[in-house]
């Protein structure tokens, strides 16, 4: 299979979906992977069995806070001079790119990225959704070691970290990127396809493409969408409250919904970190990480991005199961509720639901 700039707009949306808010704005990610395919031609996407053991597959990111990747938009080099660092270390090219994490940009710039190195795009990822941190990959719960991180910025820059573990991983790379500017482009693993078997989640980007495609044409785009996704909806009503500020390195706040229709006298609030983490309606918990919960337009079923949410807007609330690999014990230390500091014992959203 080949994307080509046909699938862009599906993959957008699929992306911006199991973004969870997070993973930065897909307009800017499709118009480079839409840009890089017309000059370079469309990607080859292949399974991780089509390549031999030792093919070198760089996972790619951006790292940093949404809000300013408005601003500060990769271009070229930065994934140029990530590859040559990468031979530079290793004596050869990369083979295939991967996503870091599939939601948002992150999930459709690497169609660009792989356009503009002559290499294919790894049908996985490394998180089934988008994280705010560097350590919480499929790839760091599976227990590889967190040794190289690579990093380049608009001015040209270029970093190599070897850090002593995943957490460390995170406090240098988030260090650099916020010295930056608070965004940069990431190399956060560099994998053999023979290690990264079993490390990452596989079909990352057949799926994206398929919750795209949900809603293309649906009579009743919202039910398409929460049927493909096997989605649970919280609330449907208006957005009457947003707080939200950069620091660190991330957006983090609070998104109340006041429920409409159905749901009206009902209220809802959505504690952000990059992405949506934990919905809590009347002290009662409703959906939390690493379970997805996803904040979407009512009519359309479009997925609003953190940093794009606004007061007025008419908007429902879906979660879903997570990929049963955050569900286990080292799964819940590196990205349950605790990691981000709530202290909740995970319960799955289906069984948060099923309680009423």
């Amino acid at each position: 299979m080949r994307i080509d700039a046909n699938d862009i707009q599906a993959l957008a949306r699929g992306c911006a979906v199991l973004g969870t808010g997070g993973g930065g704005d897909v307009r800017t990610g499709s118009l480079a992977a839409v840009r890089a395919i017309r000059e370079y031609g469309p990607v080859p996407l292949v399974k991780l069995g089509d390549l031999p053991d030792d093919a070198l597959v760089v996972p790619l990111s951006g790292i940093g806070a949404p809000t300013v990747s408005h601003e500060m938009i990769h271009g070229e080099d930065e994934p140029k001079r990530i590859a040559e660092e990468v031979e530079r270390i290793f004596g050869r090219p990369p083979s295939a790119i991967m996503s870091s994490e599939i939601g948002g940009a992150n999930g459709v710039a690497p169609v660009a990225w792989a356009a503009q190195l002559g290499v294919p795009l790894l049908d996985a990822d490394g998180m089934g959704r988008a994280f705010p941190e560097v350590q919480m990959v499929s790839m760091y719960v599976a227990g590889l070691p967190a040794d190289l991180v690579i990093m380049s910025d608009v001015a040209g820059n270029v970093v190599t970290i070897r850090p002593l573990d995943g957490l460390w991983s995170e406090r240098i790379a988030r260090a650099v990127c916020v010295a930056v500017g608070s965004h940069a482009l990431m190399a956060d693993y560099v994998l053999t396809a023979a290690t990264a078997r079993g490390a990452v989640i596989e079909g990352s980007v057949t799926r994206a493409l398929e919750v795209g495609r949900a809603t293309q044409g649906a009579a009743d785009p919202l039910e398409a969408l929460r049927e493909s996704l096997g989605a649970v909806r919280l609330i449907t009503g208006k957005l009457t409250d947003v707080e939200r500020r950069t620091t660190g390195g991330f957006v983090r706040g609070t998104a109340t919904i006041e429920g409409t229709g159905d749901d009206r006298g009902r209220r809802l609030s959505v504690e952000l970190q990059n992405e949506n983490l934990v919905a809590i309606e009347e002290g009662r918990v409703r959906a939390m990480v690493p379970d997805l919960i996803t904040v979407v337009d009512t009519e359309t079923a479009a997925a609003i991005q953190t940093e794009a949410l606004r007061y007025g807007q008419r908007v429902t609330v879906l979660a879903w199961p997570c990929d049963p690999l955050w569900r286990t014990g080292k799964g819940l230390e590196t990205a349950g509720p605790r990691a981000f500091g709530y202290d909740l014992d995970y319960v799955p959203v289906e069984e948060l639901m099923a309680r009423g």
